[in-house]
């Protein structure tokens, strides 16, 4: 089970920051894909403090655990980054988009959360 943490953890770290690094660094970009469907609402400072957490999240689910500095911080950071993705799952919704990658991102998170957090009960 630590094996398919690990593998989860390490697969959501890299989509969160190839995801948080768009917001970020390339808002433009993101800002003229994100519109395909339609103009959104999304100001940039939102979409801005949403990609510093992706990056944060990305960051807390790995390296805390892997430094064994506060392991406690890798299940938070993972409760986090699915609370993230549940209301990308919302927003998805409501612009008539499919839900699917944030649903997967968010059921991954949610593994990992439940995972770690049950290794200290």
């Amino acid at each position: 089970m630590n094996t398919a943490l690990w593998f989860v953890q390490a697969v959501l770290a890299l989509a969160f920051i190839a995801a948080g690094s768009m917001k970020v660094f390339a808002y433009e970009k993101y800002k003229a894909m994100s519109e395909n469907n339609g103009p959104t609402d999304l100001k940039r400072g939102l979409v801005t403090f949403i990609g510093f957490s992706e990056l944060a999240g990305a960051i807390g689910i790995v390296l805390p655990l892997a430094d064994n500095v506060a392991p406690w911080l890798s299940p938070i950071a993972a409760a986090g980054l699915a609370t993230v993705m549940l209301l990308a799952v919302l927003y998805h919704l409501r612009r008539h988009e499919s839900p699917a990658v944030p649903a997967g991102l968010f059921l991954l998170a949610l593994f990992v959360a439940i995972g770690r957090f049950s290794q200290w009960t």
